[in-house]
């Protein structure tokens, strides 16, 4: 902690919390209590982002591609999330964000996190997006459907779209759109890949990998993530 330069600290910091069921797998258990030993883990990771002075947090919890998990596991999946949801707005620490083609996921979990949000929306705090039935390339379609269907609202043709088509009006419909994008994503469990997560915002990003499972995240491998960070030189463009 006394190593690192409060100048060189990452306004937002994306999460992969990934290896929760190989977690499980390695101790002989079900995938559930690799999750729920996950969901725990979340309360304090946001934690030691406050202590930092971490802007804005995005926790990727369930992709589109969980989406196609056994009915079992996924139900019980769900179910941590919300729980998770719900606790981190219980903490009244934090302003919730949900990111994500919330209209595939379950009715109960989309009230669960529009709850949340609401809840949190006066909160002055970190702003944590929490990224369910998130999926990259998903939110890249979204963001251009979506400014498509304003500009046809607007009257304008597709030839007057195509000519005032640009990455800023792209970026303004966005899940994430009005805030910073990651400085740092960190990744667990050893996968040295995004799968998708932020595609868009995590252009210019510095990424970090970590061996150690989602539920096994220590904070000392946190603030080894930060002094990796603040070492780097950030280049923007090669």
């Amino acid at each position: 902690m006394r190593s690192l330069d409060a100048a060189k600290l990452p306004r937002h910091v994306g999460v992969i919390l990934d290896g929760n069921r190989r977690w499980a797998r390695s101790a002989g258990q079900d995938p559930r209590m690799g999750h729920e030993r996950g969901a725990e883990k979340i309360i304090e990771f946001l934690g030691w982002c406050s202590d930092v002075g971490v802007e804005v947090v995005t926790l990727w919890m369930l992709s589109t591609d969980n989406l196609s998990r056994p009915r079992a596991e996924l139900d019980a999946l769900v179910a941590i999330i919300e729980g998770a949801v719900e606790r981190i707005a219980d903490t009244r620490r934090w302003r919730l964000h949900p990111v994500g083609s919330l209209d595939v996921l379950p009715p109960s979990t989309q009230q669960v996190l529009k709850v949340a949000a609401e809840r949190t929306e006066t909160v002055d705090g970190m702003w944590v997006n929490v990224a369910v039935g998130y999926g990259g390339r998903q939110e890249i379609a979204d963001a251009v459907r979506s400014m498509l269907v304003e500009h046809a609202a607007a009257g304008k043709t597709t030839a007057e779209v195509a000519e005032l088509l640009d990455v800023e009006h792209i970026a303004e419909h966005l899940y994430t759109k009005g805030q910073p994008d990651p400085d740092l994503v960190i990744r667990t469990s050893g996968e040295q890949r995004l799968s998708g997560f932020l595609m868009w915002q995590s252009a210019h990003s510095e990424f970090y990998f970590c061996e150690a499972m989602w539920p096994d995240f220590r904070r000392v491998d946190f603030l080894r993530a930060l002094r990796s960070y603040g070492e780097r030189k950030r280049r923007y463009g090669g």
